[in-house]
């Protein structure tokens, strides 16, 4: 018996010490707090995926983890309050999305393109683009359209383009594409969305699912804003992180660029340029290395659009809309300090630099982005 309890003991060793040195992201104070006004009356269908760690008990301090003192190592720990829910997780989208045949609508006395667009049960944008009608979709009695068939979802308020995409195993990018979406990928209450079909037909196999849920900048800049309703107007800007707005509150950036440009959100060496990598890869942006722990600044006044790290790669994430279309993107932090939908100023510390995600050393990565096309940014920063 002894000696059984003796080997259980060593074989766990190994895994300790290797969950010791995996990098820790620090969330910024109160995150996962949601305001009185935001909380949920009732739980969540899904609860939040579960901690290694349990939390700790009311009145305890958070356990402190002594594993890894190297110098110049950031030490400390995951906050162990409650990470908010990104706003792709806080409503669940039922896949019911009604397949239409592609059909001819002769236009009746007194109807819109809305109405038809009802009955066909087709997206009024859909069938817009496929008669080359232009707002305000003027339509004449008598007129004959055509109906493009295919799958259509009808958005829920509080939906996301990610959520959807989950749902039907389908990546949200084909999404945007195929109902040619723009600027600024908010989705409406109502509105009908053409759901492509999984390549090959039939449904999604496991492996498609799964490329379907794993997110990029693009899907989370795109597709991570609730739908709005009619009457819903987006969340206005938060001043100060101690505020945490609530998941279905839609975040927008302002509308254009603050002069001045872009500043170098750091100060260090680029040890990683823009383009093709010698092994093929590709990079949307720099790497920069820095000490441990160096302060992070927003490259332009904005508004925190996501804080988190849901992108296994980057690490602690932080992205900025700038107004314009441009959006800046930090990754690799150790320590976040800003909420989503917080209003930043060009300078302002956003994040400490830290080595999370796929990091080869403490570095920050930075993208810019004009839309969806990421710009190599030592063509719009400083020259040093």
């Amino acid at each position: 018996m002894v000696r059984a309890r003796f080997l259980a003991a060593v074989a766990v060793l190994p895994l300790l010490g290797l969950a010791a040195c995996i990098p820790q992201v620090e969330r910024p104070a109160g995150y996962g707090q949601l305001a009185p006004e935001s909380r949920p009356q009732r739980p969540y269908r899904n609860p939040p995926a579960q901690r290694d760690t349990p939390p700790p008990r009311q009145g305890e301090a958070a356990p402190q983890d002594r594993s890894d003192d190297r110098p110049g190592r950031d030490t400390g720990e995951v906050t162990t309050l409650p990470a908010p829910r990104p706003a792709w997780e806080a409503r669940q989208v039922r896949a019911d999305a009604k397949t239409i045949p592609e059909t001819t609508y002769v236009v009746q006395p007194g109807d819109t393109l809305s109405r038809v667009a009802d009955r066909s049960g087709a997206s009024l944008e859909a069938i817009a683009r496929a008669n080359d009608l232009e707002s305000p979709y003027t339509i004449d009695a008598g007129e004959r359209l055509s109906i493009p068939g295919g799958r259509y979802h009808q958005v829920r308020r509080g939906e996301t383009g990610i959520a959807i995409a989950r749902a039907y195993g389908v990546e949200w990018s084909r999404i945007v594409t195929a109902n040619a979406l723009v600027e600024p990928y908010v989705l409406r209450a109502d509105q009908r969305v053409l759901i492509p079909d999984a390549p090959g037909g039939g449904r999604p196999s496991a492996s498609e699912r799964a490329q379907a849920f794993t997110l990029d900048i693009d899907d989370i800049l795109t597709g991570g804003e609730p739908a709005l309703a009619s009457n819903q107007a987006p969340a206005k800007p938060i001043a100060t992180p101690r505020r945490v707005l609530p998941s279905n509150a839609v975040v927008t950036g302002p509308a254009r660029l603050a002069s001045g440009g872009f500043l170098w959100p750091v100060d260090g060496r680029v040890v990683k340029r823009f383009g093709p990598g010698a092994s093929g890869e590709r990079n949307d942006g720099i790497k920069i290395a820095v000490p441990m722990s160096t302060p992070i600044h927003a490259a332009a006044d904005g508004v925190v659009a996501y804080v988190g790290d849901g992108i296994a790669a980057l690490g602690g994430l932080v992205i900025i809309k700038h107004g314009g279309g441009w959006t800046s993107v930090y990754g690799h932090a150790s320590k976040l300090l800003v909420q989503r939908g917080q209003s930043v100023k060009r300078g302002q510390t956003v994040a400490l630099s830290g080595d999370t995600g796929f990091a080869d050393r403490p570095e920050l990565h930075f993208e810019l982005r004009k839309g969806r096309t990421p710009v190599d940014p030592t063509s719009q920063l400083p020259r040093s």
